[in-house]
């Protein structure tokens, strides 16, 4: 027997129609190279709906790839919603990595228009002359009397965005169609190999956007006013445009403008209460704040994702008054995977160390560790491999054999262990973990010590080669402006903290770490300088 209810398909339009038509005291606010722009869901909806006509005109047809390469700014939301709106698969494109790899992952998806910043004509300038086979048109985000002139195949069209959207109504009704259509196509970020593409549903984005939006995941309500700093280029901005649509929250755009001083003035300016983004970013807002003094009036909630986030960080956020809640996840899991959120009888001890955990999955996933072959127990000491399935865990990657087995699971690359509560504590990547003497030492662990040191400003833990033992950690750090510290000060702070032989072996400090595309910390870089680093040293004595 069927029960007696309605059913429509769960499609991204229906986010944008619910905000629109529910919620008309919500706005978007974006920064703008010398201006702040606002507009209502409402006109949101609206000039998406211009856009979905204009492409519709222009020959775009259901499932063809459409890419941005954008900041965080209204046009891209309006993009994220017209394309997929309409049944084509915005192709989000991460304008951070090389041109090789832009170059290859619009002729990869073979995008037929790409929609740009101006900031990034010289990436189309670099990429479009290989893509005349599948490319038809450029449009830059921009007004017409901005457009620039490069030098493009004649096959390709370039366009202002805002006098392609002017030629049309609005009067647009959006699609009905099967929930299990692609939506979004975004790309990892080709660390190791070519960038491989995760091929999103509107099934999956709608979920995971409702996911994000329970009280004990971001927990976003209309009366929030929500900053997404982690790009929207990169995993959807962790599905915010989406979520912060379906319940009505206004969203803040910080576009190009992320360094600490800009970000802080803007989450006052616009009195932001939920933020989002990599620790680095967090720590460059913090940077600013114990120069000038400054306080949060609205802040009440970060969410921190995309690499462990030390505990030094937590503490002084939570000094300011802010809660820091971690989440986890990766592109194949849409990406939130889990979120830290308190549980009934933590007390003290358990309570911190929860807090510090990657947290507890989301309702729609599931979990578990496996060790040689068997499922590993959750004790909170067994280490294993996470492997995840759920209603947004990718099957396998875009053009690409499936990457599941036959019971559905993804193997995600971490590792890690979890608590008889269910709670997971990542340990590292399994690339980055470090084998030294037959024993295994957490990279995380040792970062997140020594980030507390008060001169240190962030730390990266690599295996440099070793003559005895194989590998050993080898702690990489940068200092705080006009901070010192001495080679025994760094590694004196893991006395009591770690055993003896989990100690780094020697410290390099240096101007600055290097950062990936998605802002994360580039081991690969650090690995290949600085892995013969303990090859004939006194310290590998």
């Amino acid at each position: 027997m069927r029960g007696l209810m309605q059913h429509a398909p769960l499609l991204i339009s229906d986010l944008i129609r619910h905000a629109a038509r529910h919620h008309p005291r919500a706005e978007i606010v974006a920064k703008l190279p010398g201006r702040i722009h606002r507009q209502s869901y409402r006109e949101t909806e609206h000039r998406a709906k211009q856009l979905a006509q204009a492409l519709t005109r222009l020959g775009v047809a259901f499932g063809d790839r459409v890419a941005t390469l954008g900041w965080n700014s209204h046009r891209h939301v309006e993009l994220y919603f017209a394309i997929s709106g309409m049944g084509a698969v915005v192709n989000t494109i991460n304008p951070r990595l090389a041109h090789d790899d832009i170059g290859y992952i619009a002729g990869h998806a073979e995008d037929r228009v790409i929609f740009a910043e101006l900031d990034f004509a010289p990436i189309i300038q670099a990429i479009a002359p290989n893509l005349a086979d599948t490319l038809n048109m450029v449009v830059f985000l921009c007004d017409a009397a901005e457009l620039p002139a490069l030098d493009l195949p004649s096959s390709v069209t370039v366009l202002a965005y805002e006098t392609l959207i002017a030629a049309e109504t609005g009067a647009y009704d959006w699609p009905s169609f099967d929930e299990n259509t692609a939506s979004a196509l975004c790309y990892t970020s080709g660390t190791t190999g070519k960038p491989k593409g995760v091929l999103y549903s509107h099934r999956s984005t709608v979920l995971q956007a409702m996911a994000v939006n329970a009280a004990d995941s971001c927990g976003l309500r209309a009366v929030d006013r929500v900053m997404p700093v982690v790009p929207m280029f990169h995993v959807n901005a962790w599905s915010l445009p989406y979520a912060a649509a379906a319940c009505g929250a206004s969203m803040v755009l910080p576009g190009r403008f992320l360094d600490g001083a800009s970000l802080y003035e803007l989450i006052e300016a616009e009195h932001v209460t939920v933020s989002a983004g990599v620790p680095t970013v967090w720590l460059g807002v913090l940077e600013n704040l114990r120069k000038t003094g400054g306080k949060f009036t609205s802040l009440y909630r970060l969410l921190i994702g995309g690499s462990a986030c030390p505990e030094a960080l937590f503490e002084a956020y939570g000094a300011l008054g802010v809660e820091i809640r971690h989440a986890w996840g990766m592109s194949e899991s849409s990406p939130v995977a889990s979120m830290a959120a308190p549980v009934p009888g933590d007390d003290g001890p358990s309570a911190h160390r929860h807090r510090l955990s990657q947290g507890r999955v989301l309702f729609g996933i599931d979990i578990r560790i496996m060790r040689e072959g068997a499922e590993a127990e959750w004790d909170g000491a067994t280490a294993g491999d996470f492997e995840l399935r759920g209603h947004w865990v990718a099957t396998g990657y875009y053009r690409m054999p499936p990457s599941v087995n036959a019971e559905g699971w993804f193997p995600t690359g971490d590792v890690g262990m979890i608590d008889p509560v269910g709670f997971v504590q990542l340990t590292d990547r399994s690339k980055d973990l470090i084998k030294s003497g037959g024993e295994w030492i957490s990279s995380i662990d040792l970062e997140n010590i020594a980030v507390a040191h008060p001169a240190v400003v962030e730390a990266a833990v690599i295996a440099a080669k070793h003559p005895k033992w194989d590998e050993r950690p080898l702690l990489i750090v940068a200092l705080r402006p006009g901070a010192t510290a001495t080679r025994d000060d760094l590694l004196g702070i893991y006395a009591g903290k770690v055993a003896k032989w989990a100690v780094p072996d020697d410290v390099v400090i240096v101007d600055e770490l290097p950062h990936g595309a998605t802002g994360k910390l580039l081991k690969t870089a650090l690995r290949a300088k600085f892995a013969d680093h303990l090859l004939g040293s006194k310290a590998a004595e």
